[in-house]
């Protein structure tokens, strides 16, 4: 069965946000990396390589806070756009079943794929104007 987190995104004070959230919460990141840890071909301008690209805190027993920066080549992050549900599927065919479910009607941002981070990931937003993240984990399936 599917696990759903909030993910948060911040225009470069994402670090400074999630640790006011860990002070918050307590506990410590079950990940953090920076944009300078992907493959040299994802990476955008050096001025970025600092920003985080993707960070969870657990919050609970099955909740993960999730979040991330988004440079400016990406678009403008604003209220009403920098939240999104992140829905961390069992397998890769329920992430296909619940991407196809929930993004008919709606807009897709990115397909389905394999990522470099060992996920098989897509995002979208629905009909109604949410915006969802479909992320089946290889490495540690929720």
């Amino acid at each position: 069965m599917s696990a759903i987190s909030p993910y948060l995104t911040f225009r470069g004070n994402c670090e400074e946000a999630f640790n006011f959230y860990k002070a918050a919460f307590g506990g410590e990141f079950f990940n953090i990396s920076r944009f300078s840890d992907s493959p040299p071909e994802f990476q955008g301008p050096p001025s970025d390589g600092q920003k985080i690209m993707h960070v969870a805190l657990p919050i609970g027993n099955n909740t993960m806070l999730l979040g991330s920066d988004v440079p400016e080549h990406m678009g403008p992050v604003n209220q009403g756009n920098n939240v999104s549900i992140a829905v961390h599927p069992g397998s890769e065919e329920e992430a296909d079943r619940l991407f196809n479910s929930l993004s008919a009607g709606g807009q897709v941002t990115m397909p389905m794929s394999k990522t470099f981070w060992n996920a098989y990931f897509g995002m979208f937003t629905d009909k109604f104007g949410i915006h969802w993240m479909v992320n089946y984990d290889y490495a540690h399936p929720m």
